[in-house]
């Protein structure tokens, strides 16, 4: 059976009498959940009265994927939404990052940019060689930057690299610290609503894939298992719920990021008519975009040794999270 609202088409899988995500008293399985930005899970899933888990959910935020997948390498938390980029350096630590990529959640890649600060005399790309740019390092900017100079006919020595947070390069790129800044998502809604100018967008660079990270450790515990599974089936119907009712979480996300409600209401609009956000089992697909990342972050010396992301991920819980993805769905 099919069903298909909005752009959205789901193949419901009918499997068998044993379910995929029993687990043995949830009551007593936590998961802690690392936020990039915001707590944007706890707050779509909370709007869908999606947030009932039968296990409990805590929530640690984080200015970037990488640093959710820092906190994974040392057992600090059990599930994580990233960028294809973080995991390729995770796996570069010394226990491999303690993580599996068990799905894919794919969304919108605007609001991924390289920005320049009201009046500033840099017109294009080109223009930023011997400039100091801002980017935030073993994220989606530090990947990004590096093919918008390319594509420009710079190197990436020809500018003047400075590793930076969210927050701080904003602050920088207002107050004369940087003359550019790669980033992404709040950060640059905040700067461009302070007059910030794009200079290029990452909306075609990127694959818009985002991994869902799990905890080695983690993935060794039935109950986290099942959760992982129920938690993935749940924010894909919560994400579904805010497509359909962009108003209402426009209202939601408006305050935690920093915009009044009808930039929040344009952005939400935009974002979700460029690419929903929904969850998915890992394919072939998304394993050779993000290998094609890989390669790319090794060939331009950003790495120190090739990458295999196919040891990246585990496809152990693809029947239980199918049938959670087909369970939590409106019928």
């Amino acid at each position: 059976m099919r069903i298909k609202t909005l752009g959205w088409v789901f193949t419901l899988l009918t499997l068998g009498a044993q379910s995929a995500i029993a687990a043995p008293d949830l009551s007593k399985t936590t998961l802690s959940v690392a936020s990039t930005g915001w707590k944007v899970e706890q707050a779509v899933l909370k709007l869908a009265k999606l947030d009932d888990t039968p296990y409990r959910v805590t929530y640690q935020t984080f200015q970037g994927g990488a640093l959710g997948l820092e906190a994974m390498a040392a057992n600090k938390v059990d599930f994580a939404v990233t960028s294809e980029i973080p995991p390729v350096f995770a796996s570069l630590a010394a226990n491999k990052g303690n993580f599996k990529i068990i799905a894919i959640q794919n969304s919108t890649t605007l609001h991924q940019e390289l920005i320049v600060p009201p009046n500033s005399p840099i017109k294009s790309v080109a223009d930023l060689k011997g400039k100091r740019v801002g980017y935030i390092k073993s994220t989606t900017a530090h990947y990004f930057l590096y093919q918008m100079l390319k594509s420009a006919g710079l190197k990436w020595d020809d500018i003047k690299r400075v590793e930076i947070t969210t927050a701080d390069g904003v602050t920088a790129l207002f107050g004369g610290g940087i003359d550019a800044f790669a980033s992404y998502g709040n950060s640059i809604r905040a700067a461009e609503l302070r007059g910030a100018h794009q200079l290029a967008s990452a909306e075609n660079i990127l694959s818009g894939n985002f991994p869902i990270v799990a905890s080695q450790i983690s993935l060794q515990d039935p109950g986290k298992r099942a959760a992982f599974a129920d938690y993935i089936g749940r924010l894909n119907a919560a994400y579904y719920y805010a497509q359909t009712h962009p108003e209402a979480w426009a209202k939601v996300s408006a305050d935690p990021t920093g915009r009044p409600y009808d930039v929040a209401l344009a952005d939400t609009k935009a974002e979700f008519a460029q690419r929903p956000t929904r969850d998915t089992t890992v394919s072939p697909e998304a394993r050779k975009t993000q290998q094609d990342v890989a390669d790319t972050l090794y060939a331009t010396g950003l790495l120190e040794k090739p990458v295999d992301v196919a040891t990246f991920y585990d496809t152990s819980l693809t029947d239980g999270i199918n049938q959670s993805l087909a369970s939590h769905l409106p019928k």
